[in-house]
């Protein structure tokens, strides 16, 4: 928004809002992003931006209200607006939808102050960014062009950094504030002639983590393994993932943690009438897939912030403390989401969706290129691209192979091999994984602009589905 600096502070607003609203709760979330990015093409930076928006949401609550609402029934309300919006019209919005609502099925009592992490610096301004924080890498990029220019291959990608600050206020007390920065870079080289491409990407807080040299010198070390062509049959291969793929598919697994979906028979963890598999073995190795807003680098918000209910979420939980959960311990599945109106129906313990996601192995220590060193023969995956899910009941997914696959035979890359389609269910995955490296900062390519925040290790799974071969280039 180019008026950025001329809207008032979110705190104002917040405060406007709940001094407004006549319904019996209300609470305010307000959203402002600042972001800066950078392109660039052919060996070239092409164009550079910046950014500035705002979302207001307003959320009312009508105790013994709303459409045949009686007793403690509860009816909720949500508006929500862009930019400069007019804070009474917003709170009537809701306000009205409230009034014609049914009942919610997810009402509980509000977060108190007493409840929640709490912030300091509810009063601060938002935070924002600019394009110095992208100089850094605007000026390591200058020096891999030129190196690319010399060795006849061309560089293409984005560098993108954004800081979303969030308030959120309400009726019981609360006023917090968190602020969460995001940066992704993402390079592709082609061989001159076009014949050739590999892909590397990061996430990063603030770039000041960021090698660019490093990133450069893979694509160019994968670019050369590409020189000699194989081409290979559809078939099940041993195939070792690197962290990022291997963040294509624990993001996808995530995403299916839901328990009411588990209870309700439709999903991969759902058991017999209507149980779940909750304590049940995914893997003869004791992985652990976790969540944790205070992981270090990986840092995300502290409580909950939703501005619409769902299976697993609900805006009676905003301001809901987010604490660690294994989603997966020792191998075996440990928790599934609820908000605190499930939970409380299914016996168990609230546990909202986190913002993060990290995959370890216990002792595992081993780089990618160790693992390459202990491969008879199979594959090596750059990323995967295009995955879809066909099958909900078992997880099963489809997508490509893109940007490097490549034979390993005697623990040597002796080629790149043509792209393939894959069917392939993360939980099987898992399952199938006979060996994993150490656990580091990973960006999948297929969610990593809405969940960058992962860190994972390389795999390397027996008998993976290669069920077509692909004619993407």
């Amino acid at each position: 928004m180019s008026d950025g600096d001329r809207l008032p502070g979110a705190p104002e607003v917040i405060e406007e809002a709940l001094s407004l609203s006549r319904s019996s709760d209300c609470i305010v979330v307000v959203g402002d992003g600042s972001e800066a990015d950078v392109r660039f093409a052919n060996n070239t930076t092409t164009t550079n931006g910046l950014r500035r928006d705002r979302r207001v949401t307003v959320i009312s609550f009508v105790a013994g209200g709303g459409s045949g609402g009686q007793g403690d029934a509860v009816a909720v309300g949500v508006a929500s607006r862009g930019g400069a919006v007019d804070v009474a019209e917003l709170v009537q919005a809701s306000e009205a939808e409230a009034e014609g609502a049914s009942p919610a099925d997810d009402a509980m009592a509000l977060i108190g102050p007493s409840e929640s992490p709490g912030s300091s610096t509810f009063d601060a301004a938002a935070a924002v960014t600019d394009l110095g924080t992208l100089d850094g890498v605007v000026r390591s990029l200058a020096n891999a062009f030129g190196r690319a220019r010399a060795a006849r291959h061309v560089l293409a990608g984005f560098a993108s950094h954004r800081v979303d600050t969030t308030y959120l206020g309400s009726s019981t007390g609360l006023r917090l504030r968190h602020e969460q920065p995001t940066g992704t870079l993402q390079l592709v080289a082609r061989s001159g002639d076009g014949t050739r491409s590999t892909w590397a990407g990061v996430g990063t807080a603030w770039f000041d983590d960021v090698d660019v040299d490093v990133m450069h010198e893979r694509l160019a070390r994968r670019l050369g393994w590409a020189e000699r062509r194989v081409e290979l049959p559809a078939g099940r291969y041993e195939t070792l993932l690197p962290p990022d793929a291997t963040a294509d598919l624990m993001v996808m697994l995530s995403q299916a943690m839901s328990g009411r979906d588990a209870e309700d028979g439709r999903s991969a963890f759902s058991g017999p009438d209507g149980s779940t598999k909750i304590g049940q073995s995914l893997s003869s190795l004791p992985f652990t897939l976790r969540s944790n807003p205070a992981e270090a680098g990986l840092e995300s918000a502290p409580f909950v912030v939703a501005t619409a209910s769902g299976s697993d979420v609900s805006v009676f939980d905003n301001a809901m403390a987010i604490g660690p959960t294994d989603w997966i311990q020792n191998g075996r599945l440990h928790a599934l989401e609820y908000h605190r109106a499930a939970a409380a129906r299914s016996g168990t313990v609230a546990t909202p969706p986190g913002d993060n996601l990290i995959l370890e192995l216990p002792g595992a220590a081993d780089s990618l290129d160790e693992l390459i060193a202990r491969t008879e023969r199979g594959l090596l995956l750059t990323c995967l691209w295009y995955i879809r899910e066909v099958d909900p009941v078992t997880l099963l997914v489809t997508g490509l192979t893109r940007d490097g696959v490549y034979l390993v035979e005697g623990g040597e890359v002796v080629g790149a091999v043509n792209n393939f389609r894959f069917n392939e269910s993360p939980i099987d995955i898992l399952a199938r994984t006979t060996e994993a490296g150490r656990t580091e900062r990973a960006l999948s390519r297929e969610w990593g602009e809405w969940k960058s925040r992962t860190a994972m290790p390389a795999l390397r799974v027996a008998d993976f589905n290669m069920s077509s071969v692909s004619p993407a280039t």
